[in-house]
């Protein structure tokens, strides 16, 4: 595992009306603050790679859909440098995804209908604090 990277299991509640699912609390151990949320939706085999926020912490849940995502330590002072991880979050396996700064990631929508995104970042995004890599330079998996 990418040093940093969490995985968590989230709870959902089903009732006739409807249901819930968590994504992200204050007394959570991982939670470090908020800055902002929003949502990203990913077309069926699309790719969204790379990116590394350099100061972010991002908080990835999808509701919506399939999508996986794949993450690669560069940072060179890391333990875990240089590891790779392929995960696949949809509605049967809800789980949240704690990303630190300097990891790079991109996603991949696998599911044929919607696939949507849940980001709950630390701070608000900023065209400085992210780097945008050329898709061609890592292999997505």
């Amino acid at each position: 595992m990418i040093e940093g990277l969490i995985l968590t299991k989230l709870n959902t509640f089903s009732s006739d009306e409807g249901s819930v699912y968590h994504c992200l609390r204050s007394d959570d151990p991982n939670y470090v603050g908020f800055g902002e949320s929003y949502f990203s939706f990913i077309n069926y085999n699309a790719i969204k790679a790379w990116k590394i926020h350099q100061e972010m912490t991002l908080n990835l849940v999808v509701p919506i859909g399939m999508v996986r995502f794949n993450f690669i330590d560069i940072r060179e002072y890391s333990e875990t440098f240089g590891e790779r991880i392929e995960v696949t979050l949809s509605f049967s396996n809800y789980q949240r995804i704690t990303v630190p700064p300097n990891v790079l990631f991109g996603f991949k929508g696998v599911g044929e209908d919607i696939n949507m995104i849940s980001n709950i970042t630390d701070m608000v995004h900023t065209d400085k604090e992210c780097i945008n890599v050329d898709i061609n330079k890592y292999e997505f998996k």
